[in-house]
């Protein structure tokens, strides 16, 4: 008989067949009669650093006999492996008309293009930048050279913005798709671990792996996958999606469009703004990038543990008020280092990236402040132009040559000149220059970060250290707009038009843009029947 055990702890250097004996306490059953233990979860508990312990959840079987003799004396962690619930496949009667056309291959889009093409569905999938392979080529020309392609960087290309990230694969919804995406995840590439931690990561370097082999994959089954192709246009009949016009000319029919664009498209968005599309605006953040030695993380959340292999690179998650706005740490890179996001020309945009291995010297995460809607008048494209503000602010301040302005904790603190760095070299490239950040940030989101500043270093001991550095302007958190879709997730006043993922306004991470791209390419095959 299959069981679940739940809450089982272990010491963090303990080894897992451990499990077999803490399952044991729990049943009351020898523990040679436990058999086929698999952890299918694990979360670390650094709350006393004195007892540091891994927390895990195991499915394992059991004779029936045992199971029946102890069935009344097993412990409340033990019951029933659970099942996972049932996602209803409809298939529609029409024939398909015209392939569907999937814009953006970022995690929306790429499981929007996997889900249509492996059940047999004509699907184009497009993306304005390049494939991931000449993609990371040109970003490293950015960061080295500061040579700035406007359509393949950090924020356009196969992969989307995820690609050079961390990697993370946290999410906070409750749908059976994610644990489909962590599976096709690791099928196409991605270590097994994932499957288990509490807070899976992958890391930007095998992250793109595992996309190029999603985007063969798609080829194979049928997809058709183009690079450097631009959605430019977009028409309809009768209120419903007929064709999209890429690249400026060519006009490809379909029988709906995936809109996966990514928040960085704002070109796009305002195409479709002009063609009627229903957008409004919707709250984000904006703020700084703050990197700190990694040696200071790990103490701070580890003590005398810091630095052992089982435990890694120490991770934070800091929230803190100024005034009625909410600031918060965000994406926060262990390990990791501070990167040159821009995709446009003369903007400085900031982002965090960590390699799998999460071994480099320093720590980083954005702080960011909240803005209101409100706060910018409440036009549909206020908050995006609002970002492009500061994003020019941030490159004139930097030099105008893509460096970023950057300022110690310390100077930032008392207002003070900036000073060179010291304790912390940031990892900024091309390369961050001592600036005073209140030039290219407003009055609210400076004293914000000021206000966060103090929190945040009574929340976690050192992170207020004078020498830490500030690198602006983190802007990219979320997407200011939303494409109003209905509850067919369809656009308001669009039938035909899917508008899914972060850009869109309806996600918050890898895991959840790829659900939301599912969910909008079963809502197609729910209406046409393949061919």
């Amino acid at each position: 008989m299959k069981l679940y055990a739940v809450n089982l702890e272990l010491p963090f250097n303990a080894n897992e067949s451990a499990l077999n004996l803490a399952i044991a306490a729990e049943t009351r059953l020898p523990a040679d009669r436990i058999t086929n233990v698999k952890p299918v979860r694990r979360s670390l508990d650094a709350r006393d650093k004195n007892d540091i312990k891994f927390i895990y959840s195991a499915v394992f079987e059991v004779e029936d006999a045992d199971y029946k003799k102890r069935s009344g004396g097993f412990s409340r962690n033990i019951g029933k492996a659970p099942e996972r619930p049932e996602i209803a496949e409809t298939t529609g009667e029409i024939p398909q008309p015209a392939p569907v056309v999937v814009a953006g291959a970022g995690p929306a889009g790429l499981f929007a293009a996997h889900t249509l093409a492996v059940r047999g569905y004509k699907v184009i999938l497009i993306d304005r930048g390049s494939p991931i392979e000449k993609r990371a080529a040109d970003v490293d020309v950015f960061w080295t050279s500061a040579k700035l392609d406007p359509e393949s960087n950090i924020m356009f290309g196969e992969g989307g913005a995820g690609a050079f990230s961390d990697g993370k694969l946290t999410t906070r919804i409750k749908d059976a798709r994610a644990d489909i995406v962590v599976e096709t995840l690791v099928k196409y590439g991605a270590p097994e671990r994932i499957a288990v931690d509490a807070k899976p990561h992958v890391g930007t370097d095998v992250l793109r792996r595992v996309v190029s082999n999603m985007r063969r994959a798609i080829e194979e089954a049928g997809g058709d996958v183009r690079f450097g192709t631009k959605l430019t246009d977009i028409s309809s009949k009768d209120g419903r999606v007929t064709s999209v016009t890429v690249n400026g000319g060519e006009v490809i029919p379909c029988c709906a469009v995936v809109l996966a664009i990514g928040q960085a498209a704002r070109d796009t968005c305002r195409m479709l703004f002009d063609r009627g599309v229903e957008i409004t605006a919707k709250p984000f953040a904006v703020g700084v990038r703050i990197e700190h030695p990694q040696s200071l993380i790990d103490r701070a959340q580890f003590g005398r543990f810091a630095g052992h292999p089982r435990l890694g690179a120490a991770e934070y998650r800091l929230t803190a008020k100024s005034g009625n706005r909410g600031v918060y740490t965000f994406c926060m890179c262990p390990g990791g280092y501070v990167v040159a996001s821009s995709s446009n020309e003369g903007e400085v945009v900031t982002n965090g990236m960590s390699y799998a291995a999460r071994d480099a010297e320093n720590a980083n995460s954005g702080i960011i402040v909240q803005v209101s809607p409100s706060d910018l008048g409440g036009a549909p494209f206020a908050g995006m132009e609002f970002q492009e503000k500061l994003e020019r602010a941030a490159f004139r301040l930097g030099g105008g040559d893509y460096s970023a302005p950057a300022e110690r904790v310390a100077d930032f603190m008392r207002d003070s000149d900036p000073m060179p760095f010291d304790t912390v070299k940031p990892t900024y490239r091309p390369q961050a220059v001592p600036r005073k950040l209140k030039k290219c940030l407003p009055g609210t989101v400076c004293r914000g970060i000021q206000d966060a500043l103090t929190a945040f270093g009574r929340q976690l001991k050192g992170f207020d250290m004078g020498g830490a550095v500030l690198t602006a302007v983190e802007t990219r958190t979320s997407s200011p707009v939303r494409i109003n879709r209905g509850e067919d997730g369809q656009a308001t006043r669009l039938k035909g038009l899917y508008p899914v993922g972060e850009g869109a306004g309806y996600a918050g991470g890898i895991v959840s843009a790829a659900v939301d791209g599912m969910k909008a390419a079963e809502r197609i095959i729910a209406v046409y029947k393949a061919e």
